[in-house]
């Protein structure tokens, strides 16, 4: 899972593109800052197939785990494009001064706070 291949016109076989990418929202959750129905239902929204937002068909499938958005696609499908959305969503929530989008595996991403501690040590 996780491997884009480019379709050949005139190619007798074709692979299907199974792409899983998952974001952990394991902290914000415990805090109490992310309701993940809203975060859910934001990406389900927001996330453009042909051009349209909200046109997800069978293609692409949002689902949640107890902690974490699962994206599963069957067609080419950017991580970086989930990144951008979830930073997005926390603009609109007005968390993005709190938290961050990391990347911790190939198919992985994080939402993480900010190391705050760190600035106050420093004064």
């Amino acid at each position: 899972m996780g491997k884009q291949t480019v379709f050949k016109k005139g190619g007798k076989t074709q692979k299907k593109i199974a792409l899983k990418y998952t974001i952990n929202c394991k902290l914000p959750i415990e805090d109490n800052v992310i309701v993940l129905n809203d975060f859910e239902n934001f990406l389900k929204q927001r996330i453009k197939v042909d051009g349209k937002a909200g046109n997800l068909g069978s293609s692409v499938t949002v689902s949640k785990d107890s902690q974490s958005v699962v994206v599963q696609s069957s067609i080419p499908f950017s991580k970086r494009y989930l990144k951008y959305l979830s930073k997005k969503y926390l603009k609109k929530q007005e968390l993005k001064e709190y938290l961050r989008v990391v990347a911790t595996g190939k198919n992985n991403y994080e939402l993480r706070y900010f190391n705050i501690q760190n600035d106050e040590a420093a004064e």
